[in-house]
């Protein structure tokens, strides 16, 4: 990144969406077009730009989020195309977390897909401005109008259209220049303008219409002109245009398709328009060591602030993503952060990089604004706060995903396991939805990740970049549990005395109550117990000692040693014994009762319950419902479009375990799903008992 532009000239967006909705290429076009690259390079082909991984390549499918930049009317756009598939939602959750805006690529045969809807919320939470660009128009089946009101019923937003493409593909009608736009030339890359047709204007007046209320609805001068039936400029219309969509009142939408080269110019004129720039944003909020919040403006004078956001083995070594927030950073800084157990690490940054997808380039400085790969950070993770060491603060922490999907894993010669382990630990750094867990039962190490795919990929980055062969057993899903009624127990611990008459013999007693909570509602803990004897008081260590003991039984439910979820937990008595009644004696009461509580209140398993979207021809419909019934799905909404029906239904993951093939069965391969997380759920029974 050049660090002579001015920040009012810098645009940081990604390009979110469902799976195979056209992200990468309507990147590559992107690319080509601001003339960062000099060729299209094609998804079906293995040779996208940003699809460099050979992974990627090989599957078809983003896996990464990758940063590259591209030029566009004096302004520089910093792109980070994310993946679309749901098992690789972490690495949208970070990217957007340091992000100004986004494009979300939608099918205009298919509309808002399930993982659309996910993508969406993500940007809720961050509050980026957005535009959509609604791809595949060339396609049978593909309504620009039918797309508009699904972004509106389901994204809860005001959709603006700007550009319609014509049904032959011949180009797209501007709707703020009153124009007809022609792509010719080498790969669509040359743009025509000429003034609109009356008859084709008249197919869209009604979208023009649109447009001028949607903007009026910002600006009162613009509202009386409109209402007047007077012609705004297209000037006014931009303004109020921006204003809204920075507000997040509403989204500019552009229709095209990326693959035919049609409408993705107009589209990055939009991103210069109507996106923020970095001074656009709110300041973020940072938390002082005290517990107190202050904004931080974004500025290169003052005290280094940056947050790695994310971690990646380059060339075998690791690399960390970092987005400055104020001051400057060099090679040879020192950095100083707090780790999650609250201690503070220094470090010094070795060297900084700019990055052009699985290309880096050395820089010999970066200033606020800007995001940059480092080199040299050892224990930097994924949402540390990077400061200058006089001054130490953090900003909020990325979220991460629980693993829903555990594979055992062993190496294929005795001798490697060594090497496995170190190198596991090397990708559990880059990737905080993976775990690697130790079966108690078996001894088994257990990988466990966000679905099938998820976990397959990292064992063949295992072999490829690493070298190292595992074996895997059958898939298995990740299981909690829960409670069905309410329960009191009573837990009095009192070890048989202690032989040396010097110690104290220990003694404490607890009563716990546990209640049962609709799901999704996690655990819930009440600590204020009734103390006996009567004017006793527990002390820092005692309470802390407590809550220490209520979380390690939580962790552990009484039927498979799984985490409890949807559960109030509430202390109801403590009878503390004098000096017997040390913090572990009280801790050990506690764990006592609660784990009697669990035992008596009918535990029963959970496991995970996935929101899935089937997409089969018309003509293998019932076959496919037959096969879903068969895996106890529950069948919510089908809706048929172009000759596809579309079925939505929630089921549990085990059940889906090899469903891609059986899918591709019975469908000739023309079948496709998608599933999220939705809840964990009850395993007898119906999903839904």
């Amino acid at each position: 990144m050049n660090t002579s532009a001015q920040l009012s000239h810098v645009r940081h967006i990604g390009i979110v969406a469902h799976v195979d909705a056209g992200k990468t290429t309507l990147t590559e076009r992107i690319l080509f077009y601001t003339g960062a690259s000099y060729k299209i390079g094609e998804v079906h082909d293995g040779a996208a730009h940003m699809d460099y991984l050979a992974e990627e390549q090989r599957h078809g499918i983003t896996i990464t989020a990758a940063v590259t930049q591209a030029p566009w009317r004096n302004h520089l756009l910093q792109l980070v195309d994310t993946p679309g598939h749901v098992d690789f939602t972490i690495e949208v959750e970070r990217a957007m977390r340091v992000l100004d805006g986004c494009v979300v690529v939608l099918d205009g045969v298919r509309g808002v897909e399930p993982q659309t809807e996910t993508v969406w919320r993500q940007r809720s939470q961050f509050q980026l401005p957005a535009l959509f660009f609604i791809n595949k128009m060339d396609r049978p089946g593909a309504d620009l109008r039918r797309t508009l009101a699904a972004i509106k019923q389901r994204l809860h937003i005001e959709p603006v259209p700007l550009t319609v493409p014509l049904p032959d593909g011949a180009g797209v009608i501007d709707l703020l220049e009153r124009t007809l736009l022609h792509f010719d030339g080498e790969q669509g890359a040359e743009v025509h303008s000429e003034p609109c047709p009356a008859a084709l204007w008249a197919q869209v007046a009604d979208l023009r219409e649109s447009l001028l209320l949607a903007a009026a609805e910002m600006d009162d001068v613009l509202a009386e002109q409109v209402l007047a039936g007077a012609e705004p400029s297209a000037a006014a219309l931009r303004a109020a245009l921006r204003i809204g969509t920075l507000r997040g009142q509403l989204c500019p939408c552009y229709g095209g398709s990326a693959l035919r080269n049609l409408g993705v110019q107009p589209l990055l004129d939009g991103v210069v328009e109507f996106l923020p720039a970095p001074l656009d944003r709110p300041p973020t909020l940072a938390t002082l060591p005290d517990g107190s919040q202050h904004p931080l403006p974004l500025s290169a004078k003052g005290a280094l602030v940056a947050l790695a956001f994310k971690v990646q083995l380059w060339d075998g070594r690791r690399h960390v993503f970092a987005r400055l927030y104020r001051g400057t950073l060099k090679p040879g800084d020192p950095v100083v952060f707090q780790r999650r157990d609250g201690r503070l690490q220094q470090e010094q940054v070795a060297r900084l990089f700019a990055v052009d997808a699985g290309k880096k380039t050395k820089l010999d400085h970066a200033e606020a604004g800007q995001i940059v790969l480092l080199a040299g950070l050892r224990f930097a993770a994924t949402g540390d706060t990077l400061c200058a060491p006089e001054q130490v603060l953090h900003l909020e922490r990325i979220a991460t995903y629980t693993p829903v999907l555990g594979l055992a894993i062993e190496p294929s010669g005795s001798t490697d396991t060594d090497k496995l382990l170190e190198v596991l630990d090397k990708v559990l750094q880059e990737d905080p939805t993976l775990r690697l867990e130790e079966d108690p039962d078996t001894g088994q190490r257990v990988l466990r990740g966000m679905g099938e795919l998820h976990l397959q990929i990292v064992l063949e980055r295992l072999e490829r970049e690493f070298g190292v062969q595992v074996r895997s057993g059958r898939p298995a899903v990740a299981l909690r549990e829960t409670i069905r009624q309410t329960a009191t127990a009573e837990g009095l611990f009192a070890p048989p005395p202690h032989p040396d008459p010097r110690q104290p013999d220990l003694m404490a007693r607890a009563v716990v109550t546990v209640t049962p909570l609709p799901r999704g509602s996690g655990e819930q803990q009440l600590v204020q117990p009734r103390l006996l004897p009567a004017g006793a008081e527990l002390s820092a260590a005692q309470r802390q000692a407590l809550i220490a003991a209520l979380h390690s039984g939580l962790a552990a439910g009484a039927l498979q040693g799984a985490p409890v979820l949807d559960v109030a937990v509430r202390v109801d008595e403590i009878e503390l014994f004098g000096a017997s009644s040390t913090a572990e004696a009280v801790a050990a009461a506690v764990a006592k009762a609660l784990r009697h509580a669990l035992a008596a209140a009918a535990p029963v398993l959970m496991q995970p319950v996935m929101q899935v979207e089937v997409i089969v021809p018309e003509m293998n419909v019932g076959a496919v419902l037959g096969d879903l019934q068969a895996r106890r799905a529950l069948i919510q909404h089908t809706s048929s479009t172009g000759g596809d029906v579309t079925l939505r239904v929630e089921a549990a993951l085990a059940s889906l375990l090899g469903y891609t093939t059986t899918l591709r069965s019975l469908t000739q391969g023309r079948g496709q799903f998608s599933m999220t997380f939705a809840r964990f759920d009850h395993m007898t029974g119906s999903i839904n008992e």
